[in-house]
């Protein structure tokens, strides 16, 4: 054999940078909505709600168990404002399967413990319980907002929304000063800072001249929402980063944003559904809350509300709910983690992805042995690398980093174990967890190609 002919055996890895000027406005077109939706939806509640919103703008409908449905119709299912399914019903019967994306829109954050209000020399402070992989460092001396509900004693539920908008103020959690830092910084990185000690500053001014932080904060909390200390332990309140979204580079090629995982790969996968006619199969976005802590819980992925909703599309098209499980694929759209060249050692090169060169499928994800992974099939990957490759969708496979290294999940497993064939695919991020990741607008705008094509086959 001769050496171009062996050449040409080779794979060859592509940008997804388009050339073409055209594409190029359409992906800046793309990013500038993700761009707001991310702003915008930095909790679960908030996503749900922005998605509901753009859904009932789309042309769809509360679904209703038991409805009759037909080719065309446009439904979605709000689960207790914390997650939401959409569906379009497609022209074949759901006993040819449907064609699934399923997403998480949490996020790593910090939740106020039910009794989280106290004072100490002076200020007033928020005990917080971080939710999912944090570095907790990183979440020092950052402004932070605060978003929730609460719901008051006479029944009423309270949304608190502070610190987004620029004439808000916003929160903090203080740090050592390096002057005084010799025994902090001999501790590992992980000792840094306790979880208990991601106090969050929420004030420091007494209610009078005999003192009391704390009572003035109760006191501007009582006026401003009409909640007392006692509702606060039934309250569900969450700090993010104060922090919006922004281009990176010179070049503007990447975006820096709170909370791209997952919701990098939820709005592409909804835009994508909004956008259909009447496709071929039903098509079904499952938008989840808690994969970060494992997808248990009512709103999370293990819960039934996911097949109890397939099953009912069922029922509501005259389908056989078996059939359609067995026929059913899934793309498990999850973020992977990109290439760092300035932490080569933590990564296999040869088997991570990169920015820039397109949405990331993975076999399989998992802990070292492939512990807590569904490992794709064989079938699996090959049906969705010839899906990308005939519609000219950029795509690359990698891992989350060496094999001993540690790993992560995806909400794959429990797709995985209702009977659903089920393949990891997403966009690749730099700094996952962290208070601000960063992404590749061409790779956000292939995830939207991806979910497209996806849908249509």
């Amino acid at each position: 054999m001769q050496r171009k002919e062996a050449e040409a055996l080779e794979l060859k890895k592509k940008y997804s940078i388009p050339t073409d000027l055209e594409e190029l406005q359409k992906v800046e077109a793309f990013i500038k909505d993700y761009r707001h939706f991310i702003d915008n939806a930095k909790t679960e509640r908030l996503a749900t709600n922005y998605i509901e919103g753009e859904a009932i703008a789309a042309g769809f409908k509360p679904y209703t168990h038991g409805e009759p449905l037909k080719a065309g119709d446009r439904v979605c299912y709000v689960n207790h404002d914390k997650s939401v399914i959409l569906a379009v019903i497609g022209s074949e019967s759901l006993n040819e399967g449907c064609r699934i994306i399923a997403s998480h829109i949490d996020s790593p954050r910090l939740d106020l413990k039910p009794m989280p209000l106290y004072e100490n020399s002076g200020i007033s402070y928020f005990k917080t319980h971080y939710y999912g992989g944090i570095k907790k460092y990183q979440w020092t001396a950052v402004p932070l907002e605060l978003h929730g509900v609460v719901c008051r004693a006479d029944g009423n539920k309270i949304n608190v929304n502070i610190g987004a908008n620029p004439d808000e103020p916003v929160f903090y959690i203080s740090d050592l000063m390096p002057h005084i830092g010799k025994d902090q910084m001999s501790k590992s990185a992980s000792e840094f800072i306790s979880g208990e000690g991601l106090n969050i500053i929420n004030g420091s001014m007494p209610i009078d001249e005999e003192g009391g932080v704390k009572l003035n904060i109760l006191a501007i909390l009582n006026e401003k929402y009409g909640i007392t200390e006692r509702d606060l332990i039934t309250a569900e309140l969450t700090a993010v980063p104060a922090i919006m979204s922004r281009e990176v580079g010179f070049d503007r090629s990447l975006i820096a944003a709170y909370g791209h995982d997952d919701r990098i790969c939820a709005y592409p996968a909804a835009r994508a559904l909004f956008d259909l006619k009447i496709p071929k199969h039903t098509c079904v976005v499952m938008l989840a809350d808690k994969e970060e802590i494992g997808s248990c819980g009512v709103t999370g992925l293990a819960s039934e509300v996911y097949p109890d909703f397939i099953r009912s599309l069922c029922d509501s098209t005259n389908a056989n709910y078996l059939s359609c499980k067995r026929n059913s694929i899934c793309l498990s759209a999850d973020v992977g983690g990109a290439y760092d060249p300035c932490y080569a050692e933590a990564y296999e090169a040869n088997n991570s992805c990169y920015l820039n060169r397109g949405i990331v499928i993975s076999k399989y994800t998992g802990a070292r042995g492939k512990s807590g992974c569904s490992d794709a099939s064989a079938e699996t990957m090959a049906k969705m690398a010839a899906m990308f490759d005939a519609e000219n969708v950029i795509w690359q496979v990698g891992e989350y980093g060496k094999v001993d290294q540690g790993g992560a999940g995806t909400v794959a497993t429990e797709i995985a174990n209702f009977g659903i064939e089920v393949v990891d695919c997403g966009v690749p991020l730099l700094s996952m967890h962290a208070v601000t990741e960063l992404a590749s607008k061409y790779d956000i705008y292939q995830m939207l190609k991806g979910s497209r094509v996806f849908f249509n086959n």
